[in-house]
C-alpha cells in the first residue's frame, strides 16, 4: 500500500471484509452484526457461518482447510467466536485476548523439494548467513525457493547436506523454513557444507565470533555489509524513509550513484531519471522523501548506524544520557560502561565504531549533508515514570508498540525487551507472549492496555 505512486497501489484491486460492529445498535448476537453490516453496504465474508456445537465447528474447520485453495486469498485458519454478546462479555479477557475468541489454526502447508546448493549471504554487520538455493516448489500458492539455514548449529541439527530431499514449510504460512531432512532418499552424492574462509563478496578473510556461532566479513568496505546497512540506514525503526527500498538502494548501489547512505542525501532527480522504473513523478518524490528526513531524532540517527549490538533501547539510553552525537563519539569506555543496560561488550562494540576512521569520516559526511538531530521530546509530566521499567507483550489496540515506547520514554520511564526482577510493569496486549507467564511468575505487576492508558 505504501507506494510514492497511487496509481500503482490502485492497480492491485485491494478489497476488504468487516467482521465486527464497534457501535450497539441492539444487536444480541455476533451473526446480527453481519447483517446489520451487510445492510449498511459494508461486504462481509459469505463464508462465515453459525455452528450450534463443537462438533459442527469441527467440521467446518476441517472442510476449510481442505478446501482453502478455492479462495482467491491465502487464510492460515478459522476464528471461532461465541455467538452470544452478552456471554462473550461475561467470558471476559486474558490479557487481551478475549476468552470468547480463539484463532483456529490448520496445520502448516509442506512440500518436498531438494537442496541445489548452499550459498552464503552477508548481512550488514558482516555475518555470514547460510540460505538453501532450494528446487522451486508451490507451497500454498508461493513458489519458494530459497530458505535460510541460520547458522552452522542449525545446519548440524538439521544434518543438511547439499543434494538433500528435505521438507520445507512456511513458518506462520509466511516465511520459508525447512523442517527436516529426508535422509533415507539420499544417493550418496550429498555433500557436507563449510563456512568459506573469505567473504564471498569482497575475497577478504572469515573470522570466527568468539563465544557465538557466527562467522564475520571483517572487512568494513565490504560491498555486501555497506548495502545491507543502507537497508537498515532507511528502514522504518530508523530514518524511515517511504519509497526508498532495498531494489532501489540497488539499483543506486550498481549504478554507482551511492556509496553510503551519507550519499543518498545528495541525489538528485535526474540521477534517479537513469534508472528503471523511474519517471519524472517518481524520482521527484522519492528525492522529496529524501530531503525531507534531514532532521531525525538522535536515537534513531544511532539505530540507524548499525553499531553492532546497539538496537532501539540501547540507541534510546545513548541519546538520553548524552544528548549529542559529538558527546557519544568522544566519551569513554569506562563512561559507555556506567551507562544503564549497557555491558562491557556493548560499550567496547560502540567505542570501537565511532574509532574507527572510516565512521568517523562518514560522520562528516552526515553533517556536511546537512542531517540534523532533534532534541528529546518532553512531555508535560516528563519525570512522571521516571525510574520505572516496562516491558511491552502483546499487541496493543489503540497505540503501535512504537507509540506506547515513545509515550513512555516522554514521560521518563525505561523500556526493557527483556523481565527481571528490576522491572516495573508489564503492559500485556492481545496475544501476549511467554513474558506474561515470565511476569506472573515473578510476581510483576501486569497493567491491562486500559490502566496502561490511564497511567499515561
Amino acid at each position: 500500500m505504501r507506494q510514492l505512486d497511487p496509481k500503482i497501489t490502485a492497480s492491485r484491486h485491494l478489497d476488504s471484509f468487516a467482521y465486527s460492529l464497534v457501535t450497539d445498535v441492539g444487536q444480541q448476537k455476533h451473526e446480527e452484526e453481519h447483517l446489520i453490516l451487510k445492510a449498511l453496504g459494508f461486504k462481509i465474508n459469505p463464508n462465515n457461518k453459525f455452528c450450534k456445537d463443537m462438533n459442527e465447528v469441527q467440521k467446518f474447520r476441517d472442510n476449510w482447510e481442505k478446501d482453502r485453495e478455492k479462495l482467491d486469498y491465502e487464510i492460515d485458519g478459522v476464528v471461532v467466536i461465541v455467538n452470544d454478546n452478552e456471554t462473550f462479555k461475561r467470558l471476559g479477557v486474558v490479557g487481551k485476548a478475549p476468552r470468547g475468541a480463539i484463532a483456529y489454526k490448520f496445520s502448516p502447508k509442506e512440500a518436498e523439494t531438494i537442496i541445489e546448493d548452499i550459498i552464503v549471504q552477508v548481512g550488514r554487520t558482516g555475518v555470514l548467513t547460510p540460505v538453501a538455493v532450494l528446487r522451486p516448489v508451490q507451497i500454498g500458492g508461493t513458489t519458494v525457493s530459497r530458505a535460510t539455514l541460520h547458522n552452522l548449529d542449525e545446519i548440524r541439527r538439521l544434518g543438511v547436506k547439499k543434494g538433500d530431499t528435505v521438507v520445507v514449510g512456511r513458518a506462520g504460512d509466511v516465511i520459508p523454513d525447512i523442517k527436516k531432512v529426508i535422509k533415507d532418499l539420499r544417493a550418496g552424492k550429498e555433500k557436507e557444507f563449510h563456512m568459506p574462509s573469505r567473504c564471498p563478496v569482497c575475497g577478504e578473510t572469515i573470522k570466527k565470533v568468539a563465544g557465538q556461532v557466527a562467522f564475520k566479513c571483517v572487512n568494513k568496505n565490504c560491498p555486501a555489509i555497506k548495502r545491507e546497512a543502507i537497508y537498515h540506514f532507511v528502514s522504518r525503526k530508523a530514518f524511515d524513509i517511504d519509497g526508498v527500498g532495498p531494489k532501489i538502494i540497488d539499483q543506486l548501489m550498481d549504478a554507482g550513484l551511492i556509496r553510503d547512505a551519507a550519499d543518498l542525501f545528495s541525489l538528485k532527480k535526474d540521477d534517479l531519471l537513469n534508472l528503471e522504473r523511474f519517471a519524472d513523478k517518481s524520482a521527484q518524490n522519492a528525492v522529496e522523501a529524501i530531503q525531507s528526513k534531514k532532521k531525525v531524532a538522535l536515537d534513531k540517527f544511532i539505530y540507524s548506524l548499525g553499531i553492532d549490538h546497539v538496537g532501539e533501547e540501547t540507541a534510546f539510553a545513548l541519546a538520553k544520557k548524552f544528548k549529542t552525537l559529538e558527546k557519544i563519539s568522544e566519551t569513554t569506555l569506562e563512561e559507555l560502561s556506567n551507562v544503564p543496560d549497557i555491558g562491557p561488550v556493548v560499550a567496547k562494540s560502540i567505542a570501537d565504531w565511532f574509532q574507527k576512521p572510516y565512521n568517523q569520516k562518514l560522520i562528516e559526511k552526515f553533517k556536511k549533508a546537512g542531517i540534523t538531530t532533534e532534541k528529546e521530546k518532553q512531555a508535560k509530566g516528563a519525570d512522571k515514570l521516571a525510574g520505572k521499567t516496562f516491558v511491552l507483550t502483546g499487541t496493543l489496540k489503540t497505540l503501535s508498540r512504537d507509540e506506547a515506547k515513545e509515550k513512555i520514554r516522554e514521560l521518563g520511564g525505561d523500556i526493557s525487551s527483556t523481565i527481571s526482577q528490576n522491572t516495573d510493569f508489564v503492559v500485556a496486549g492481545e496475544k501476549p507472549g511467554s513474558k506474561y507467564d515470565e511476569a506472573k511468575r515473578l510476581k510483576i505487576k501486569i497493567l491491562a492496555e486500559e490502566e496502561f492508558l490511564k497511567m499515561l
